[in-house]
């Protein structure tokens, strides 16, 4: 969508007569139509509006190679310098090398093929609707494996690398519209505790949430890996126990009980 055109106060035309100035003094200022007086005086220059950049003049931009991906997966991919730019991560790249081609080895094509299609027209497949995300032909309506959270969650984690919040926020918001299995939901607890950080809570608290809420059933339709999970990642076990032990608190002060805070039970000492 062009960005709105912003003109400057006092460039457009008086449609009718001479202006005079209020209480019609004989020495009052007169502008004629058509002309425009400076605030400053008649010997300061006019401020000129800022250029709007185009999408011709990112079109006109130089050529980047982008190598994703090593070995025989590897694949090359073209865009735009000046939209390329808009992330700060590359951005500092063309200005501390000016290389026209940049390797993204350890990243992912799908979510490189996300990030470009953003870059170009504001979202990416398959798109936000009112009530859900667009149909994917090629996907079930369930995620049964993690393919499609994966996807979104890939997205999530090169954007923060890129320095794009925008683009982070949209993908993270795609992965709750998804719906998905256990195993589904585990195959993506892994990816988020192994490529993101402790602070990152905006994509780990509602992991840690969903299974504190649910693992006492889930944990059964997960053939083990739920297990597995907490033993990979113990950050994990301890995020979800910590939601668990949160939830039973705040259920015990709303009933007013005095033990909070207590141990409920004794144990006998030196045996």
């Amino acid at each position: 969508m062009a960005d709105p055109q912003v003109q400057i106060g006092g460039s457009q035309p008086i449609d009718e007569g001479d202006v005079e100035m209020e209480g019609g003094n004989d020495g009052a200022e007169v502008v004629e139509v058509g002309e425009s007086v400076a605030a400053g005086g008649a010997g300061e220059e006019e401020e000129k509006p800022a250029q709007r950049v185009t999408f011709v003049d990112y079109l006109k931009s130089p050529m980047v190679e982008l190598l994703i991906g090593s070995g025989e997966a590897q694949t090359l991919l073209t865009a735009h310098k000046a939209l390329l730019s808009k992330s700060p991560f590359f951005a500092e790249n063309f200005a501390s090398s000016g290389n026209t081609r940049i390797e993204l080895v350890d990243d992912d094509l799908d979510a490189v093929s996300c990030f470009l299609e953003y870059l170009y027209t504001g979202e990416y497949f398959p798109h936000k609707l009112a009530n859900g995300l667009e149909p994917d032909p090629t996907a079930p309506k369930v995620d049964d494996n993690g393919a499609q959270l994966l996807k979104h969650a890939k997205v999530y984690t090169l954007a923060e690398k890129l320095s794009m919040p925008a683009l982070k926020s949209l993908s993270h918001s795609k992965i709750h519209l998804i719906t998905s299995t256990a195993l589904a939901e585990i195959a993506y607890a892994r990816y988020v505790y192994q490529h993101t950080t402790r602070s990152d809570l905006t994509i780990r608290k509602p992991v840690a949430s969903f299974w504190g809420q649910r693992s006492h059933v889930l944990r059964h339709e997960t053939e083990g890996s739920f297990r597995d999970m907490c033993l990979e990642f113990p950050e994990f076990a301890f995020d979800v126990l910590s939601f668990v032990l949160d939830a039973e608190e705040r259920r015990a002060q709303r009933r007013g009980d005095e033990e909070v805070g207590k141990s409920a039970r004794k144990r006998a000492r030196g045996q």
